[in-house]
């Protein structure tokens, strides 16, 4: 798929039998890395955040309680086949299971519970003072959490028969994971009046990244699976990292760099590609920051709801991204597309989109004609 040498331990790559296209859409989604097109934009047909919009009732007849139908692996396999079962994939849309447990399970890796709801988790804080690390563990290698997303991927890999593939949690170390694990009001505290005090949970809270990275991206790649994830973007033989930092949006941009910026450097180090996510326009006063570090190369943008909405609004936005030479995912209505592709360029655009179904084809037609 890319230049990047296979690293020892990694099988050719497997194609999923129900995408007979996905060698061509592989190869659009390296030109979009490198702001060209081969013949289009690629395009994924489902918006973000489409996985937290199908709550399902507890069946008590089968689980006790949430935690434990979350903790169900075969039910969570189950479930996606039963997704995938029939689906024709268009465009850049790809089958991935990708083991979940929620947008905290890195902090809780380390001690902590997670609170189950239907389609998500929560954390509660459990560090009291930056300095006390008491209540954190050191070794994550036997954390519940942590097992339980390996049993799901061993178990997913296993399953797939080369149908779909297999990808890795959402990991969100850094300055969100310092954030979890105190709160974020207490660490929005900490910043001003004892900056010096949060080394030891900054230093933690990155410190096993790449281990735990690596860990699954090579359950991924000896099954000759891509590193991908949530976004549905994957990279091959390469790693793939989706770096974010959705208290900054809480912070002024020297801040960011003070406290967030360092974390990010490491965690995008040995990562062949580093989509940043944006989430909304107060993540976004850093985004020169972001634009200027080499490490990062696409942007993923979500312009939030209500006034944020439409995108059309944010094409200054997406132009500065582009003339920096960076890729840029973003989400908008089929009803835009048109004065979309009217006002900006399509290089270094990965457009994902909600279409009815059977309208996948008019959308790619449309896109081929995008100059």
């Amino acid at each position: 798929m890319n230049a990047t040498a296979a690293p020892e331990g990694t099988a050719p790559l497997i194609l999923p039998t129900c995408k007979p296209d996905a060698q061509k859409c592989l190869d659009r989604i390296d030109a979009w890395f490198c702001q060209e097109i081969i013949d289009r934009p690629p395009v994924r047909f489902y918006h973000h955040n489409i996985e937290y919009e199908n709550a399902q009732q507890l069946d008590t007849g089968r689980w006790a309680t949430l935690e434990d139908r979350w903790f169900d692996a075969e039910y969570q396999i189950d479930a996606f086949e039963a997704s995938i079962a029939g689906r024709t994939f268009h465009g850049e849309t790809f089958p991935v299971f990708w083991p979940n447990l929620g947008p905290n399970v890195y902090s809780a890796f380390y001690g902590g519970r997670l609170d189950f709801a239907e389609v998500t988790s929560w954390y509660e804080p459990v560090v009291e003072t930056p300095e006390d690390l008491g209540a954190l563990g050191e070794d994550f290698r036997g954390n519940r959490y942590f097992r339980k997303l390996e049993e799901m991927t061993r178990l997913a890999l296993e399953r797939c028969g080369g149908r779909y593939w297999v990808g890795y949690s959402d990991f969100h170390p850094s300055l969100d994971c310092v954030a979890a694990w105190r709160g974020p009001t207490a660490l929005l505290e900490d910043m001003m009046a004892e900056p010096e005090s949060l080394a030891p949970l900054s230093r933690l809270a990155v410190r096993d990244f790449h281990a735990i990275f690596d860990h699954f991206d090579a359950m991924a790649k000896a099954a000759g699976h891509p590193s991908i994830t949530w976004l549905g973007i994957p990279s091959y033989p390469g790693k793939l990292h989706i770096p974010s930092c959705d208290l900054s949006s809480m912070i002024s941009t020297p801040l960011f760099e003070e406290f967030s910026l360092p974390s990010l450097k490491h965690e995008c180090e040995g990562m062949h590609h580093n989509i940043y996510h944006v989430d909304g326009p107060g993540v976004a006063r850093h985004l020169d920051v972001l634009l200027a570090m080499p490490e990062i190369h696409a942007i993923q943008w979500v312009q939030g709801m209500t006034t944020d909405t439409p995108i059309l609004q944010w094409v200054p936005l997406i132009r500065r991204v582009q003339a920096a030479g960076k890729s840029i995912v973003v989400d908008l209505q089929l009803a835009e597309l048109e004065e979309f592709m009217s006002r900006v360029r399509p290089e270094g655009i990965f457009l994902c989109v909600d279409v009815p179904e059977g309208s996948e084809k008019d959308v790619l037609k449309k896109l081929q004609r995008w100059k």
